[in-house]
């Protein structure tokens, strides 16, 4: 690639067949060539140097807890500071690279990934428990990440619309801000990790880029393509390691000019208010871009079609166990169809496969870990006495992982902790609403507002909800997950952050600010 080199349109990389007889073969071979691989160990790299500390982060399979993924090499303060100031001097140089240059490194990456697509697939499987359709989907979101930032790198870097006048030359030119703290989640250990540093690094930045612990091994493998890629060493610094310890110590670092972080809502605001604290020898105001949680709704009126919207929000709530932040966790259906469609949610729920996603034809697989397991087994324990459970609610002991079957609760009341907090798991609640109006105002009744659904087909209620309905990412007779980037730009209001619109126009912009440069002419 040069710098007058034309790319063809952005196009969004399809999902596997995985009925096909050779498709499948090719991945059978591959989880047995990672599994073969179980138990490896993965440095820290700071400055295309490799580091040990002699603790590990021990990376297992939800799916069968005996077996450990990989061990990741555990970061400390001091490494932390060493990973910092060694971002803080790459920048300087890798600041002033051709905006051209930083995007051949993203298109080379994605060629690395693209070659290797079945091993990253068979990571995510055994690391997250990613059944083998939702870790593919995965895979290629974090292709298409590479692949539009790219091409937005080389539209921010042409000349900017300006109103011209006579006496000047005037110019408004992005540049890049500095070093970066990104802090991806495990939900989506490659594509969200993938899409939040390449942002920043073909922008210009340096970061420091602290995976989730859940994920390590699949953050260690990205970052080996980076290096496979040629990038120049100090511009990613690899920092696994636990969010109190140097997650909290880069947040707080005077030299840390902005933070990228997906997770949680108490930890985002926990990163909002420490960046918010100016430190000694600190010369900007942080810049922080925040994605948090959803207590997403799929709303159903009595014009839908009932079978349709069934499986829209089975897919939604259970959809790798439910734990997205775009998770639809509560289906508001007016009372005119409530039972009805209740029934069906029911008999379609009772046809998933639950098991060790290596195999195929389990659908569902476990959640996370032992801790996101007995949350979600308290919140189950509450939701019996706020609604009624008509299926599941049980932990699947005897599977050999931390699996916790697809779980309904009906008629529970809109303010209940169920409707209102997030669970982050396989657990659904049913609410009725007496009318289309009534389930506006509960669709809207919690703190966040991520994503959200409507199944209907009277054009007044979709024309009503695309205003009322108040969430970053509203579908229309469709599932409330699976956002395409640059077809569905995503990012939340309220509390599920900061409406940064990932895989947008406007996202590289979070990363770069604008200097203007006015010439009289003389």
């Amino acid at each position: 690639m040069s710098k007058y080199y034309i790319l063809k349109p952005f196009k969004n990389l399809g999902i596997i067949d995985f009925n096909d007889q050779e498709i499948y073969n090719e991945m059978k071979e591959t989880l047995k060539r990672v599994e073969s691989e179980f138990g490896k160990r993965y440095p820290i790299v700071i400055g295309g140097k490799e580091y040990e500390t002699g603790e590990f982060i021990r990376s297992i399979n939800p799916s069968k807890i005996e077996e450990v993924v990989g061990y990741t090499a555990k970061s400390n303060e001091e490494i932390a500071e060493k990973a910092v100031e060694t971002a803080f001097e790459t920048f300087k140089s890798w600041s002033r690279v051709p905006a051209w240059k930083r995007a051949e490194y993203l298109l080379k990456t994605s060629k690395i990934l693209r070659d290797n697509r079945f091993e990253f697939v068979a990571t995510m499987v055994y690391e997250v428990g990613k059944n083998w359709v939702e870790a593919d989907a995965d895979f290629a979101e974090a292709v298409d990440f590479l692949e539009f930032y790219a091409r937005e790198m080389l539209r921010y870097d042409a000349q900017q619309p300006l109103v011209r006048i006579e006496t000047e030359k005037n110019d408004l030119n992005y540049i890049p801000m500095g070093v970066g703290a990104i802090i991806p989640p495990w939900n989506f250990p490659l594509a969200i990790l993938v899409g939040m540093t390449s942002a920043a690094v073909v922008t210009g930045n340096t970061v420091v880029l602290k995976p989730a612990s859940d994920s390590t091994v699949i953050a260690a493998k990205f970052v080996e393509a980076l290096r496979e890629a040629g990038l120049p060493d100090g511009v990613v610094n690899f920092l696994p390691g636990s969010g109190a310890v140097v997650g909290e110590y880069l947040v707080k670092h005077p030299k840390i000019r902005f933070i990228s972080f997906t997770g949680s809502k108490e930890v985002g605001l926990k990163i909002n208010e420490l960046a918010a604290k100016p430190q000694k020898g600190q010369m900007w105001i942080k810049r922080v871009v925040l994605e948090m949680g959803g207590k997403d709704a799929v709303v159903v009126d009595e014009t839908a079609d009932l079978d349709f919207a069934a499986e829209g929000i089975v897919v939604s709530a259970f959809g790798f166990q439910g734990q997205k932040c775009s998770a639809g966790s509560r289906a508001i259906i007016v009372e005119d169809i409530y039972d009805k469609l209740v029934e069906k949610i029911v008999e379609k729920t009772k046809e998933i496969k639950i098991g060790d996603v290596r195999f195929h034809e389990n659908w569902l697989g476990p959640v996370i870990n032992s801790s996101a397991k007995n949350k979600i087994m308290n919140y189950i324990e509450i939701g019996k006495n706020e609604g009624k459970l008509i299926f599941g609610g049980k932990a699947l002991e005897e599977l050999g992982g931390y699996f916790i079957q697809p779980t309904i609760f009906k008629d529970v009341p809109w303010n209940a902790r169920i409707a209102q907090e997030e669970i982050f798991g396989p657990v659904l609640s049913v609410i009725k609403a007496k009318d289309f109006d009534e389930a506006l105002k509960i669709a809207n009744s919690t703190e966040y507002g991520l994503t959200g659904s409507l199944y209907s087909k009277s054009r007044e209620h979709i024309e009503r909800a695309k205003v009322e309905f108040h969430v970053g990412n509203l579908y229309f007779n469709r599932k409330c997950t699976g956002a395409l980037v640059g077809v569905h730009p995503f990012g939340g209001f309220n509390m599920s952050g900061t409406d940064s619109k990932a895989g947008g126009r406007d996202y590289l912009g979070l990363f770069l600010q604008a200097k203007v440069w006015s010439e009289k002419i003389l």
